[in-house]
Order: C-alpha cells, then structure tokens, then sequence
C-alpha cells in the first residue's frame, strides 16, 4: 500500500523497520499501564520480557531500546576486554553497529568466511583459541546472525546451528544469536522458537523488523546473564522510565506480526521472479528465502546509486548497499501492489541502467 510522505507518494522498500505503528498499537501505548522500569516496577515491561522468554523456552528477558544496544549487552556480559570474538565477515554486529565490540567491550573481533551467512563449524574449531595461551587473545564468544541482513535474508536452520553450538562449547565459547529477524527465519521453516532458544546461551530478537513495532528489542538468556545485562545496559545509558508506553506496542506486534511474515516471503519472492526476467538484472529467486532481496546488475556496482535515484523518482524507495546491490525489504506496509509498482519502475530502468 503506497504511503504518503512530504506530499509525495511512495512504496518504501528500504528496510522493515519503516512501517508505521497500526492504531492497535497506537491505542495500547496510550492506554498503557506503566511504572518506573529502572526501579522494577513497570508491569507492562514485565509482562513483555516473560512472554519472549517463554517463546524461546530461556528464562528471563531485557527490553532494550535497539538491537544493537542488546548485542551490545550481550557481547560485554560474555567478554572481558582483551578478549576475542568470532563473527561472520558480513555480520551487522561487526559491520553496522558502530564498532561497539571494539569501543565498548574492548575486544579483538575476527570475521569468518561463510556459505551465504552459514558459518563452516571447522572455522570455528580452526580460529577458536585457549585461554592458557600467553601470546594470544582468549577467544570467547561467536555472533551468529539469523536470519542474515546483508547475505539477503539468509536463515541459518537450528539444524545447521546445532552443530556451531556443538563445536563452540567444545573450544569454551559462548554462543549468541543476533536474532534480528529470527521469526522471518521460523517462519521460514529454520525451526521453532524453541530449537533457537536451546542452541543459545543469549538470543536478540526485534520488536521493529518484521514484527512491525515502532521500537525495542529483547535480550533473552538465564536469570543470571539477565541480571548481568540489566546492569550494563544501564551503565550503556538504557535504562528507560515509563516504558511501558512503548513496549505496549511491542506486545501488540509480536502477538500480531508473526502471523503474516509468509506474506512479506511471497511478496519478496515475487518480485525475485519478477526483477530476474529483466535485462540487466543479476538475481536468484531461489536465494530469496524471507523478506530481503539485493538487486545486482551486469553493470556492478557503479550503477547501484544511479539506479537506486532513478527509482526513486517513479516513487520507489529502496537502498543501494555498496557492492552488495540495491536492497529492497518487504514489510507490512508494502503489497503486491507495491511489488507490481517496483517492478514497473525497474523494467524502464534497468536495461539502461544496469546493463553491461
């Protein structure tokens, strides 16, 4: 469904966090019970942070502002500075949160070669290091991305993390799942939140991408990581007040949200199908596993800005992503009408533009 911003009618393709809060959600934040969530007393926060444990089958739960606050978290609570962890090469937690595990945490961070996002578990026994090695860092934690952003929504299946759970306890690593769109990945069939929550000593999952909440995200793992957790996303400035207000539309899209993830599916892979019969174009539908799809070209790379302008004067808005293409997100707020209306857009201009 088309939106109108500034007077101007557009289909926003640029990310899933860009739906807008449904008056079911608007509704809930106004009529929130709330309290002091940093003295404890915020029952709509409670309420939320125990129903995404239980989902995941963890123990307890951290609202926090961003998912990358909460990795964040995570990674200071399983780290100590000097440490290192392991984190696929094109990973957000290594990539696009800010070199937090460098300024925040102190810690050294080796990226790993992968399958489209699926990290070799051999890699993880290979690069893993001791403790007891006086010349080397103590390797600690490895990040895995699920479903992975910039591989094009790629889920990592618990079959697949099963073993990287395996191999990381036998070197003493922990494991933390940057769950961003971990329910595009169950709902893509990966496994059940469950699976995930078993295979992880932390999960992050968030409220604003897929889900469609205007904000926050949850830092799942035991009652004591929690604890720990708690503390230092105070000492990161996390610390919110009367937060129910927020997490009051939190609740409302994951109790609705997850039902029509399949949806945005189809509709990415429609217009997969549909990009990839047009000169120019470089795509695999049948990479297209959830939500997300990079546009190549035979041109490469000098012609994603030039084509990512161009779409965006037929009212199309999507994100040129360095080398990796044009991306285009489906969500809530767009529909088979906004998929026909791309590919218009992209049938007048990817033969010019993307042509070698």
């Amino acid at each position: 469904m088309p939106q109108t911003i500034q007077g101007e009618t557009i289909s926003d393709f640029r990310s899933d966090t860009v739906t807008r809060p449904t008056p079911a959600m608007r509704r809930a934040m106004a009529e929130a019970v709330v309290g002091d969530d940093v003295l404890g007393d915020d029952p709509t926060v409670q309420e939320l942070e125990a129903l995404a444990a239980e989902a995941f089958g963890m123990e307890a739960g951290l609202f926090t502002p961003s998912g990358s606050m909460a990795n964040l978290i995570a990674a200071k609570v399983h780290t100590r500075p000097g440490d290192e962890v392991l984190v696929e090469a094109f990973g957000h937690v290594y990539n696009n949160e800010a070199a937090g595990l460098g300024s925040v945490c102190g810690v050294l961070t080796r990226t790993l070669p992968s399958d489209r996002g699926l990290i070799d578990p051999d890699d993880v026994v290979r690069f893993a290091r001791p403790e007891e090695s006086l010349h080397s860092p103590r390797t600690a934690l490895l990040v895995v991305e699920n479903t992975h952003n910039f591989h094009g929504g790629r889920v990592v299946p618990a079959a697949h993390l099963r073993r990287l759970r395996e191999v990381s306890r036998e070197r003493g690593l922990a494991l933390h799942l940057d769950g961003a769109r971990i329910w595009n990945a169950i709902a893509a069939g990966g496994g059940s939140a469950r699976d995930y929550g078993a295979l992880a000593d932390s999960l992050m999952f968030c409220f604003s991408k897929g889900l469609g909440a205007p904000i926050g995200s949850v830092l799942l793992g035991s009652a004591e990581f929690v604890a720990r957790a708690r503390r230092v996303r105070k000492t990161l400035g996390g610390g919110m007040r009367q937060v129910g207000v927020i997490a009051a539309a939190a609740r409302v899209a994951f109790e609705t949200g997850r039902e029509r993830l399949a949806e945005d599916h189809a509709n990415a892979r429609a217009l997969a199908e549909g990009v990839a019969e047009i000169p120019g174009a470089l795509v695999d539908p049948a990479a297209c596993e959830t939500n997300i799809l990079f546009l190549r070209t035979e041109r490469g790379p000098e012609s994603y800005p030039e084509l990512q302008e161009a779409l965006r004067a037929h009212g199309v808005w999507a994100i040129a992503c360095g080398d990796l293409g044009v991306r285009f997100v489906t969500h809530r707020d767009v529909d088979r009408g906004d998929v026909e209306r791309a590919l218009a857009a992209l049938r007048e201009e990817l033969p010019r533009l993307g042509r070698a």
